[in-house]
């Protein structure tokens, strides 16, 4: 039930992330020929392609019609990678981060493993990046916080490790953060309270600890919030429930304790779920609760 919320939300989040074909062909050394030689290095990487789906990525052939590159019309420079759901095997390039005039980046649902670059962070107009459904590993890249301009960052269902870097909290414009369902440990970042634009975080199924961030209260966007299944401790922050916006709260099985605040269903209107369940919370469920009116379903 989460996990449809979860993608309903953020496809439509998504769909507003629209990608600026303004390019600036002085802003690097880079040029079309880099783009081609960084395509290639790719592919080859790329161990396994059982649909022929880089087959087009030749010789004989502009790289602006290869599968899956979108090039921008002014400068016929690479704006947008799609290699979704292609079952495409191997390790992510380094020679990424030469595709400088990358807006968006969509490798999910393949089976790519190994570190991701860290020269993902040279990608300074990324807007859009889903490395979700794969199998990489190690840890995330601090200096993805250089791709200042992005809207959606979707590492979930990985096998990534080691604690969430507190750089992330650096970009404000980020709409939509999901890194559920990998091997994250360390606590959640008191940065993250900086992502003054985020609409939807699930840190769902990891092995994060201690106490979730007062921070938050910051996020008055936040309409979308999943922690469950970790090993989060402590009192809620009181301030979290007066973040009108929030329409899912998610929090089932941790090691959450205290008291549900008397007025939640009255800070809380737009409530439409809310997971508690397998903690340690004090008394009984608020009275208000019958407040949100679009509010179904209780855990």
């Amino acid at each position: 039930m989460i996990s449809r919320l979860l993608n309903s939300f953020l496809f439509i989040l998504c769909a507003r992330c629209s990608i600026n074909y303004f390019e600036n062909p002085t802003a690097s050394g880079f040029t079309n020929e880099t783009d081609r030689e960084a395509l290639l290095a790719m592919k080859h990487l790329v161990l396994s392609d059982p649909f022929r789906a880089l087959s087009s990525w030749n010789a004989s052939l502009h790289f602006c019609t290869w599968h899956g590159v979108a090039c921008g019309s002014k400068h016929q420079r690479v704006i947008a990678l799609n290699l979704s759901s292609l079952q495409l095997a191997g390790f992510l390039s380094p020679h990424i981060g030469n595709l400088t005039f990358l807006r968006r980046i969509d490798l999910s649902r393949n089976n790519f493993h190994g570190s991701i670059p860290e020269e993902v962070g040279q990608l300074f107009r990324l807007q859009y990046l889903s490395l979700s459904n794969n199998s990489f590993q190690d840890e995330l890249p601090g200096n993805l916080s250089h791709c200042s301009n992005l809207r959606f960052l979707g590492m979930e269902r990985n096998n990534l490790t080691g604690k969430i870097p507190s750089e992330l909290g650096s970009l404000s414009n980020l709409r939509a953060l999901g890194l559920l369902i990998n091997h994250l440990t360390g606590s959640i970042p008191r940065s993250f309270g900086n992502l003054s634009s985020l609409v939807s975080l699930s840190l769902r199924e990891n092995n994060l600890e201690g106490s979730i961030p007062l921070e938050f209260e910051r996020l008055s966007r936040l309409a979308y919030l999943d922690l469950s299944f970790n090993n989060s401790s402590g009192m809620v922050p009181k301030e979290l429930y007066n973040i009108s916006s929030l329409s899912t709260v998610a929090m089932v099985s941790n090691n959450l304790s205290g008291r549900l605040p008397l007025d939640l269903g009255l800070t809380l209107p737009n409530l439409e779920t809310l997971y508690l369940g397998l903690n340690r919370f004090l008394g009984p469920v608020p009275a208000s609760i019958v407040n949100p009116r679009d509010l179904n379903t209780l855990i």
